[in-house]
């Protein structure tokens, strides 16, 4: 299995002015659902920042997303560790196959794929 990207999640009721302030840093706008926006790096795609005022599907706004190759086979391994499923593991209709599982130090990891 390999990891594809990692990116902090960030509540935000302030989404223009947070994109505003990263692009201060060089950050671009690379998607933008209205409940969730995604900026990146120009020079490192995969260096990015998301900011969400809600999860559109599941109970909690994550606290940071791991994109990762096979989320079914991460996800039966967490399963199979007695991790906490935050949220089960679903395709969504902007083409993410993801579940939420809480961390060790009580944070939400969001794990996916893309489809």
């Amino acid at each position: 299995m390999s990891i594809r990207r990692v990116m902090p999640d960030i509540r935000s009721d302030a989404m223009e002015e947070s994109r505003d302030f990263y692009g201060l840093l060089g950050f671009e706008e690379v998607m933008n659902l209205g409940w969730v926006t995604t900026l990146a790096s120009p020079s490192n795609p995969t260096a990015q920042v998301t900011f969400m005022s809600q999860d559109k599907s599941a109970p909690v706004v994550p606290d940071m997303s791991v994109e990762v190759d096979d989320v079914d086979a991460v996800h039966a391994a967490m399963r199979e560790s007695g991790a906490e499923i935050v949220h089960p593991l679903q395709d969504e209709e902007w083409g993410v196959r993801r579940f939420f599982v809480r961390d060790p130090n009580g944070k939400v990891v969001n794990v996916l794929s893309h489809q």
